[in-house]
C-alpha cells in the first residue's frame, strides 16, 4: 500500500527527470541556497535590531539571539535527517514555514512589547524556531543537489556552503543599507518572507516536480499560496497595526514616525513629545542645560553633542552672550526634521533656524578627533540612551578625553546619562574623572520614576549647582556606588 501524503511522495528510486540540464539545475539549487541564506540572516538581524530597540542592552540581546539560533540550527540539522527520503517535499514545507515565521516575527515581537510589555520570551521562541528551520535547510539541499548529479560529498558541501556564506553576506548588507532605511523593520521582514517563500516554492514545484506526486504538488502550491496570502495581508494591515501599537506605546496621537538610517523618530501630537528609538526626549532639557550655561565664566561658544532634535539648543539660546552654537549629531535626517517638521519646530522653538547655530551631521567621536573643532566655553553632551550599543563609545574615557580637550579654560561640560540608574550614573562619573574632569552628579525628576541622571563637570574644580538643585545633588549622592571602574572603548561598562 502506497502512502500518497506529501511527505511520502518522493521517488528516490526513480531517475530524476529535470526540466533543464544537470549543470543549470545545480546552478539553480545553489541560487536557492544563496537566496535562503540571505533571508535567514535578515531574520536574524531583524530580531537583534528590534530586541535591542525594545529591550535595550544591545550586546546581551545579540548574544541571546545568536546563541539560541546557532543551537537551534544544530537541532534542525538533526531533525532534517528524517526528511532526507522526501527531500523535495520536506524542503518545500521547511521554506514555507520559515517564510511565515520569519516574516511575521517582527510584528509578533512588536505586538508583545506594545500590548503585553514583554518581548524577550517571544524573541527567544522566534530565534529558536527560525534556527531550527534554517538548520534543516542544508541537509535537505545536500540531498537534492545529489539527486541531480552524484559528486563526492566534500565537493557538494563546499559548493553549498560557498553559496550559503555569500548569501549571508548579501543579506547582512541588504538589511542595514536597503531594507531598514527604505522599508523599515516590519515591511522589510514581510518582504523577506515573501522572497523566501517564492524561492523555495519555485525550486521544488518546477525543478523537482517529478519528485512529487500530482497531489503533493497541489498541496505544496496551496501551502505556499497560503503563506504568501498571509504575508500580503500582514503587509496591508501593517499601517493600522503600527499606528495602534504606537498609540499603545506612546499614549498619544502619533503625528510623525520615521525610521532614519540611525534611529526611529516618533513625535506625538497630544501631548507633543519626542521619542528616539523609543526613549523620551522631553522634560529634562532645562535641568540639563541651565546649570552649565548659568555657571561662572563665559558662554560665548557652545557645543551641543547629539542634540540634533534642537531641544537642548532651545534652552541654550535663552541665555544672553551666546555668540555661536554648534550642534554635532550623527543623524542627518533628524537634523533635517528638526528644521522642517512643523511639530518638531514648535517643540524646539525653531532653534536650528537661529543664525548663530551651525548643525554638523557627523559622528561626534570622529568630529572631535579629526574635525579641529577649536575650544568651547560650554559643552552639552545630550547623548543617546546608554543601553544602545552604538552609543557605547560616546560614554568612554577616550571620548570624554576628547571633550575635555575641546573645553576652553574654565569651561563647563554637562552629560545626560539617560534614566538615573545608579550604576550607569556613577560609572559615567568614574569615567569623567578618569578623563581628568571634576564632577558634580545630580538627578532631575520626581522620585519614583522618570528621573534623569546628569553630571556637571569642569577641568579645574568640581562645579557648583544653583541652590534649587542642591537637593538633586543630594539625591544622587544617596545612591553613590564607590569603586566603579571607568568605561573605555576596549571595556565598555555603561549600559
Amino acid at each position: 500500500m502506497i502512502d500518497q501524503s506529501p511527505l511520502r511522495s518522493a521517488r528516490p528510486a526513480c531517475r530524476l527527470r529535470l526540466p533543464v540540464a544537470a549543470g543549470p539545475a545545480r546552478a539553480l539549487v545553489l541560487t536557492a541556497v544563496f537566496v535562503c541564506a540571505a533571508c535567514g540572516l535578515v531574520y536574524e538581524l531583524e530580531l537583534v535590531a528590534l530586541a535591542s530597540y525594545l529591550v535595550g542592552d544591545s550586546v546581551t540581546q545579540a548574544s541571546v539571539v545568536l546563541s539560541v539560533m546557532v543551537f537551534a540550527m544544530g537541532v534542525g540539522s538533526l531533525l532534517a535527517k528524517r526528511l532526507r527520503l522526501v527531500a523535495a517535499a520536506g524542503f518545500a514545507v521547511i521554506e514555507a514555514a520559515l517564510a511565515l515565521v520569519g516574516g511575521l516575527s517582527v510584528m509578533a515581537l512588536y505586538a508583545g512589547f506594545a500590548w503585553l510589555g514583554q518581548s524577550r520570551p517571544a524573541m527567544v521562541v522566534f530565534a529558536f524556531a527560525i534556527g531550527v528551520l534554517i538548520g534543516a535547510e542544508v541537509p535537505l539541499l545536500m540531498t537534492l543537489i545529489q539527486r541531480i548529479r552524484r559528486q563526492d560529498a566534500g565537493g557538494a558541501v563546499a559548493d553549498l556552503f560557498a553559496a550559503d556564506y555569500v548569501g549571508a553576506l548579501a543579506g547582512g548588507l541588504a538589511f542595514p543599507f536597503l531594507l531598514l532605511p527604505f522599508l523599515g523593520q516590519l515591511t522589510g521582514s514581510l518582504v523577506t518572507g515573501a522572497v523566501n517563500a517564492v524561492a523555495g516554492g519555485v525550486i521544488v514545484l518546477w525543478l523537482f516536480r517529478s519528485d512529487l506526486s500530482r497531489r503533493a504538488r497541489i498541496r505544496v502550491l496551496l501551502v505556499n499560496l497560503a503563506v504568501l496570502t498571509l504575508l500580503a495581508a500582514a503587509a496591508l494591515a501593517s499601517g493600522p497595526f503600527e499606528r495602534a501599537a504606537r498609540h499603545a506605546l506612546y499614549g498619544g496621537d502619533v503625528r510623525l514616525a520615521e525610521q532614519t538610517a540611525v534611529q526611529e523618530v516618533i513625535l506625538t501630537r497630544a501631548p507633543r513629545r519626542l521619542y528616539l528609538d523609543g526613549h523620551p526626549r522631553h522634560g529634562y532639557q532645562a535641568a540639563f542645560v541651565r546649570p552649565a550655561m548659568a555657571g561662572p565664566g563665559p558662554r560665548r561658544r557652545v557645543l551641543v553633542i547629539a542634540g540634533g532634535d534642537g531641544l537642548a539648543l532651545r534652552e541654550v539660546l535663552r541665555f544672553r552672550g551666546v555668540r555661536s552654537a554648534t550642534v554635532v549629531d550623527p543623524d542627518a535626517e533628524l537634523i533635517r526634521l528638526a528644521r522642517t517638521d512643523p511639530g518638531l519646530m514648535v517643540l524646539n522653538r525653531h532653534s536650528l533656524h537661529d543664525p548663530r547655530v551651525r548643525a554638523v551631521p557627523a559622528d561626534p567621536f570622529d568630529w572631535l578627533r579629526h574635525g579641529r573643532p577649536g575650544t568651547y566655553d560650554v559643552v552639552l553632551a545630550d547623548l543617546p540612551d546608554p543601553r544602545l550599543s552604538r552609543s557605547a563609545k560616546l560614554y568612554s574615557q577616550e571620548f570624554f578625553g576628547l571633550v575635555a580637550r575641546a573645553l576652553a579654560p574654565g569651561g563647563r561640560l554637562a552629560v545626560h546619562t539617560g534614566a538615573a540608574a545608579p550604576h550607569t550614573l556613577w560609572t559615567v562619573d568614574a569615567t569623567l574623572r578618569a578623563a581628568g574632569l571634576r564632577t558634580t552628579p545630580y538627578v532631575d525628576g520626581p522620585p519614583g520614576g522618570g528621573r534623569s541622571g546628569i553630571i556637571l563637570a569642569a577641568t579645574r574644580s568640581a562645579p557648583s549647582l544653583p541652590p534649587a538643585l542642591r537637593s538633586a545633588a543630594d539625591a544622587a549622592s544617596a545612591t553613590r556606588i564607590r569603586g566603579l571602574p571607568p568605561s573605555t572603548l576596549i571595556r565598555p561598562r555603561v549600559g
